[in-house]
């Protein structure tokens, strides 16, 4: 174990990229699983690894022999001669990014929870000396990352070497929950189980289509925020930062997946070893179906979790084929029956409690037993009036009866005369066109949560500088870059579809129109809002609900709606770019967005 105890490791958070018994396990390994001696002399394989998919746990696909040996020697020298940068809380980076807290220090790298002081807000930053034998791999996976615009994954802001430091900043979402935590609770319903699975596997999906992979895709890594919709951490960069690589990265991303859905459904780790929290399966009876593991557990999600997993001779419970993409598993779960919520519970009401003349024993003598004292006697009614008095307040009383019904009446007459009054007189109003119109309803700026860069091609412009668009401040502005040549963004490949901003209204509201100040005039955008059951939309068709025509804008686009369309999220689309100031050049953005509710 020298090797363990060599390693660098410091956790000061949950919070960060690995919960501590992933990162203890990550301070032996480097993206190569290597078997270790454990106390009684067996091999045990690093827990952290198994979710990097069968690359990272065959020897066969990671190396063997005297290669291997070479290659971890190589690894234990880079480690020795580099060393995590010596930076302290309150440290600023670019003059703009301070450090609070470290949550992760391992293997030459620390990642810091940290505050962007000119967007004033909390973002998280990887960190590690410029000469690190993996900083360019790093900085390649950051900005490919970034190109990618999805909102389904953790946005990267910026990637920079300054000052022999390499560092990465990302979003920081303080108000999602991590998988791991999630798990810990329990396991998770069929309909979370199956939300989970359809949404990571759609995303990774996007992701290898545009030549993206995870390699890393732990339940840490995987992010529930409060509207239930799940988002993916660590796209590309944690596998860099660790030294992660995959000969079949698609299949190994796949396998990942079929491992949350396995935990998720069972709260075991689908393999021996313990990992994130969860214990592994019992040692020597390999890979069983969740339903064989835990009760009442989803048959159809149990399948689908097998058909993710196959590996190494274990055979899915039917004789489906296995899912080998993320593409094949989003396909195979989109093709089940949809699994539906479970039915709201509701508390029974209190038992009604009869009254005792509803139990028919007014006026009865109650049974008693043999022994016991008489029970104080039920008073009854007294009898009616036969006097002569009594007749005359019988008569008397029944004139009064008569004479409120009568009254009574006369006023429901006499208010029903009035209101047909009051409508004659307003329809002639109307006829003379001169009645008042209802006052008019007073309009709000709905709250913006979020607010991300829109991508039709695969690649967002700009998207580090989407806030600044609904930062409440006119002066500062999400603005493209130049382009020469055509007004469509130089008619670029990865441009055709246009670009724009996507807010994200936090839920679903009543929403009467928009206000959005552009950077430029001339510019030729539109104004669509996505369907009020649309999850996380990142493609034009996903926008089905339009609140502006495509047009030429002024320095302002403005809409007010008569009827109001219901919607979370709302797409500014610029098409074209309005000219710069040099000839033949174009350029454009947005300084301000109002939605109005």
């Amino acid at each position: 174990m020298a090797e363990r105890s060599t390693a660098a490791v410091e956790v000061a958070d949950n919070s960060g990229d690995e919960p501590p018994a992933a990162q203890a396990d990550e301070a032996t390994t480097d993206g190569v699983a290597k078997a270790q001696k454990t106390e009684d002399g067996e091999a045990a394989e690093s827990g952290s690894e198994e979710t990097a998919g069968s690359a990272a746990r065959k020897p066969a696909e990671s190396g063997s022999g005297d290669s291997a040996a070479r290659d971890d020697g190589k690894r234990q020298e880079a480690r020795q001669a580099v060393t995590a940068p010596e930076l302290h809380s309150g440290h600023k980076l670019a003059g703009r990014y301070r450090l609070e807290e470290c949550v992760t220090r391992l293997d030459g790298f620390s990642s810091w929870r940290a505050v962007d002081e000119k967007l004033r807000r909390a973002v998280g930053v990887h960190l590690l000396p410029a000469d690190h034998p993996r900083a360019r791999s790093v900085l390649a996976a950051a900005r490919s990352s970034a190109l990618l615009g999805d909102p389904r994954f953790v946005q990267v802001l910026d990637a920079v070497e300054e000052n022999d430091l390499v560092y990465v900043v990302h979003e920081w979402l303080p108000d999602a929950t991590e998988l791991t935590a999630i798990l810990a609770a329990g396991p998770m319903e069929a309909h979370d189980a199956y939300q989970l699975v359809s949404q990571v596997s759609q995303a990774m999906a996007a992701a290898h289509r545009e030549g993206l992979a995870h390699l890393k895709l732990t339940p840490s890594a995987v992010l529930r925020s409060s509207t239930g919709q799940y988002r993916i951490r660590g796209l590309a960069v944690n596998a860099a930062l660790r030294g992660i690589s995959a000969e079949r990265p698609q299949r190994a991303d796949t396998e990942a997946i079929g491992a949350l859905l396995y935990a998720a459904l069972t709260q075991r780790w689908p393999y021996e070893t313990d990992a994130y929290g969860l214990a592994g399966l019992p040692k020597g009876v390999g890979l069983i179906a969740p339903d064989q593991v835990r009760a009442g557990v989803h048959r159809g999600l149990s399948e689908l979790a097998m058909r993710a997993l196959v590996n190494e001779g274990a055979t899915a419970s039917r004789q489906d084929p296995p899912c080998t993409t993320p593409d094949e598993l989003a396909k195979a779960v989109a093709e089940m029956p949809r699994v539906r919520p479970p039915e709201p519970t509701f508390a029974a009401p209190p038992e009604y409690q009869r009254t005792t003349y509803q139990q028919g024993s007014y006026a009865r003598p109650a049974t008693r037993p043999v022994g016991q004292p008489p029970a104080q006697p039920v008073p009854v009614p007294p009898p009616p009036l036969q006097s002569r008095t009594g007749k005359a307040l019988k008569w008397t009383v029944s004139a009064l009866l008569i004479a409120a019904l009568g009254l009574a009446s006369w006023q429901v007459a006499d208010h029903m005369l009035n209101r047909k009054s009051a409508e004659d007189t307003t329809q002639s109003q109307s006829a003379d066109g001169t009645q008042e119109k209802p006052e008019p309803r007073t309009p709000k700026k709905l709250k913006i949560a979020g607010a991300s860069a829109f991508a039709p091609d695969g690649d967002g412009v700009q998207a580090q500088d989407v806030p600044l668009a609904t930062d409440g401040d006119t002066n500062t502005a999400w603005i493209t870059g130049t382009y020469k040549g055509y007004a469509n963004y130089g008619n670029l490949p990865n441009r055709r579809g246009g670009s724009g901003i996507v807010v994200d209204l936090g839920s679903v509201r009543d929403v009467y129109g928009v206000d959005v100040a552009m950077y430029r005039a001339g510019q030729k955008a539109q104004v669509l809002a996505a369907g009020k059951d649309a999850s996380a939309p990142a493609a034009l068709a996903d926008f089905s609900q339009r609140i502006t025509e495509l047009g030429q804008t002024d320095s302002n686009l403005k809409a007010t709606l008569d009827k109001p369309v219901r919607t979370r999220y709302v797409l500014i689309h610029i098409t074209e770019l309005a000219p710069a100031d040099s000839a033949n050049e174009f350029r454009g953005g947005i300084s301000e967005i109002k939605v109005i509710g």
